[in-house]
């Protein structure tokens, strides 16, 4: 009795080039793509979700071992799909960045800053609590399958062996930025008005009673106001971001 085991080494190759793809999303995705996220648990991840997806489109992989060159070139694609992918997701977690960012500034708390974990680097307080909120929220509400059904829609929107069109790629990221930011304003609209405000009564109390210390009288008035005002709009702010954020998943998945 003869065991065939020819087609192993295209299995490998087919088997490396999904875990490309699936491994540079996780890689960015937030919540599973943080530092703090050990990179044994990324990479079972990783894994686990090739083992399960690359079945279904293990046929749409046509591989030649002969030439390594095409090899190669299919292997950039994949990390390139990987990482538009996993972009995308990353980029809609910046709106509550933005939004933090501009809540500190009209609390006062601009100055106050920690290491955000979603992101790896110093940031407003504020912003990391919208954050790490954020991501909570999307585990909690089950968008995260989205990001399974984006990856087995990626197959046909992204075919294997395929050159991304980089236009609409350019596109895809540009529209998310653009919308990223422009909910991050939305979420911190009620601060503004506040700070306008606030400030402007700071002004005129400036003007009228000059020997008062405004500075050291509107700072804890300002934080004690703006911790309130969080604490009321806090959930309607995280379900105008959880909205956008299915919204840009089920682009991804539109199946």
């Amino acid at each position: 009795m003869q065991i065939d085991v020819s087609f192993l080494p295209v299995f490998a190759a087919t088997f490396m080039l999904g875990f490309a793809r699936i491994g540079t999303m996780v890689m960015l995705l937030p919540g599973l793509g943080e530092l703090t996220v050990s990179p044994r648990a990324r990479l079972t991840v990783a894994l686990v979700l090739t083992a399960v997806i690359l079945p279904l489109h293990r046929t749409d992989y046509q591989i030649d071992l002969q030439s390594f060159g095409p090899v190669l070139l299919l292997l950039g694609q994949e990390l390139l799909v990987g990482a538009v992918l996993g972009l995308v997701a990353r980029i809609t977690i910046s709106a509550l960045q933005v939004a933090g960012s501009v809540v500190a500034q009209q609390m006062g708390l601009g100055f106050v800053t920690a290491v955000d974990p979603t992101q790896g680097q110093q940031g407003a307080l504020v912003g990391n609590f919208l954050a790490v909120l954020g991501i909570t929220l999307i585990f909690a509400t089950d968008l995260h399958y989205l990001v399974i059904a984006a990856l087995n829609d990626s197959y046909i929107l992204f075919r294997p062996g395929e050159v991304p069109i980089l236009g609409d790629v350019a596109h895809v990221l540009t529209n998310t930025v653009s919308g990223a930011f422009r909910i991050g304003i939305q979420l911190s609209a009620p601060f503004l008005v506040f700070g306008l405000l606030f400030n402007l009564g700071l002004g005129l109390l400036a003007r009228l009673m000059p020997q008062m210390q405004v500075f050291f009288v509107g700072m804890p008035l300002s934080i004690l106001a703006g911790f309130l005002i969080l604490f009321l709009v806090v959930g309607a702010m995280m379900t105008t971001f959880l909205d956008f954020t299915g919204g840009v998943l089920r682009l991804l998945a539109p199946s």
